[in-house]
């Protein structure tokens, strides 16, 4: 047990040298000095994450080991990549992701120690359906309600803004999963068989059809495309997980991509985004204002000068993308990390979303299951909808990557996913609690002497009955033939 923990605990250390190296080598080739009040802060974070693991060993023994370094790595290389930006820029943004990323440990830390179990968030599903409702809505609120870069998804008090639909995709969540848990067997029942596909019956595509008018409002009214993809992708996802049906996989996708199109046609901005990625290098859309093509093609550009190894930490220009440090911090670090650097991002979030997913298959209630695989989805589809958008294989949608985007909303939301992650992990790969005491077994073993007792007697008894009753019949048989002797002889 303790060469394991050595080991979990070397993994994690290991993560946490490689971050200092890398700010250690950004600021000697930016600035020359390593910055006190970082070399302080940084402290502080260390510290939170090694109390942070000490904590999962106490509270959560049995969870799992390989979320928390990656998680680590990449936030740690995300606010390098912000604070090399912010040298270029003259900003100090790095400065309060740091702050940040202290207050995101500190409510791990307490969700870690105080949720035991993760199934009392199912006693909760409709509130949560309110609260993430109306953490989804609340930007469209009067006097609150910020727009910025021509999405109203933020909600602004004096100079701070918050973006809370990164909060309310945990909320929703939690409802997706116990409504799907407690409705999973109407679900799964199937209609009418169409082009190989067993088709869902029309009175259970009620829930399906509101989340769906719910994604499509979100694209209309708050102008966000990647919201409304990924909270309807979500649901999708856990639909086919709660049912297993591809039909509803199919439907979804369908229903979507009709979505999309009539509101390409519709809706200016979002016919923008579209015309942006099929014609990214048309010198008319390069130039277009609004939704023209020009951040796009520099963060293309950006990373097509890193190559294959990249031009090295502190060495490039990423500040030249326009939001060089939140939606296109992916082609800043393409820049100077290079695609070797980019492609072991992305094994990163491999390994989380692997680690989720075999937490999802392991756990025997269906309502962690439904919740571990909404939540590993959701950070799937946010990774494939920004790196897509980035690299032009879908249209830009405008999120964040996680962990690594600047930004105290997304990164604190998303730090309760992963310890939402580490709980249900705990719970999957606890051994199965022994049932059976050791006074049931000292009973059950008396029992089962004194009837092994009882059972030799009484055969012992029934032997003697039958030998008893053998020579009962020996002693008449004996006479007769003696009689019989004694007549012959006397005959003769």
């Amino acid at each position: 047990m303790i060469a394991t923990r050595l080991r979990q605990v070397s993994l994690l250390v290991f993560a946490m040298l490689l971050s200092f190296i890398a700010f250690f080598q950004m600021f000697e080739r930016t600035s020359g000095t390593f910055p006190a009040k970082f070399a302080g802060t940084l402290g502080v974070v260390g510290v939170l994450f090694l109390t942070l693991w000490g904590l999962l060993l106490k509270f959560q023994p049995y969870a799992s080991q390989s979320i928390l370094p990656c998680v680590l790595l990449l936030t740690s290389i995300g606010t390098m990549m912000i604070a090399r930006i912010d040298d270029a820029n003259g900003t100090d943004v790095a400065f309060r992701q740091l702050i940040w990323l202290c207050v995101a440990l500190v409510l791990t830390m307490l969700l870690v120690v105080f949720l035991q179990d993760y199934r009392v968030l199912r006693r909760f599903s409709y509130v949560s359906m309110v609260v993430g409702l109306a953490l989804l809505l609340s930007p469209m609120i009067p006097g609150i309600g910020r727009e910025i870069g021509g999405a109203r998804i933020w909600v602004g008090f004096g100079s701070h803004t918050f973006q809370p639909g990164e909060f309310s995709k945990l909320f929703l969540a939690f409802f997706f999963a116990a409504y799907l848990f407690d409705h999973r067997d109407q679900l799964a029942v199937g209609g009418r068989k169409a082009l190989g596909i067993r088709l869902p019956r029309i009175k259970d595509m009620g829930p399906i059809i509101v989340v769906w008018l719910a994604s499509m409002g979100v694209l209309v009214i708050q102008h966000d495309l990647g919201t409304s993809l990924m909270f309807f992708a979500m649901f999708v996802s856990m639909l086919y997980v709660a049912t297993g049906r591809k039909s509803w996989v199919a439907i979804g996708f369908l229903a979507f991509a009709a979505g999309s199109f009539v509101a390409s046609r519709l809706f200016a901005h979002v016919g923008y985004r579209v015309q942006a990625w099929l014609h990214p290098l048309d010198p008319a859309v390069y130039n277009q204002y609004p939704g023209g093509s020009s951040q796009l093609v520099k963060g293309l550009f950006g990373m097509a000068s890193g190559g294959l190894l990249g031009t090295g930490i502190g060495q490039g220009h990423p500040s030249l993308t326009p939001l060089a440090n939140s939606d296109f911090i992916y082609s800043s670090l393409g820049e100077e990390l290079g695609l070797t650097g980019l492609l072991a991002i992305l094994v990163l979030y491999v390994l989380i979303i692997a680690s989720g997913l075999s937490t999802a298959m392991r756990i025997k209630d269906g309502f962690g299951k439904l919740l571990a695989s909404g939540l590993v989805f959701t950070m799937a589809f946010q990774v494939f909808t920004v790196v897509g958008g980035i690299t032009l294989v879908i249209p830009l949608t405008g999120l964040t990557l996680p962990y690594m985007a600047a930004g105290g909303s997304s990164l604190i939301a998303n730090f309760v996913l992963a310890g939402l992650l580490i709980v249900i992990s705990n719970a999957a790969n606890k051994p199965e609690p022994d049932t059976v005491s050791d006074t049931f077994r000292y009973e059950a073993l008396a029992a089962l002497r004194e009837h092994e007792l009882v059972d030799g007697g009484q055969r012992q008894e029934r032997g003697q009955r039958r030998g008893q009753g053998r020579a009962q019949r020996r002693r008449p048989n004996g006479r007769r033939g003696l009689g019989r002797r004694k007549g012959k002889g006397a005959t003769a």
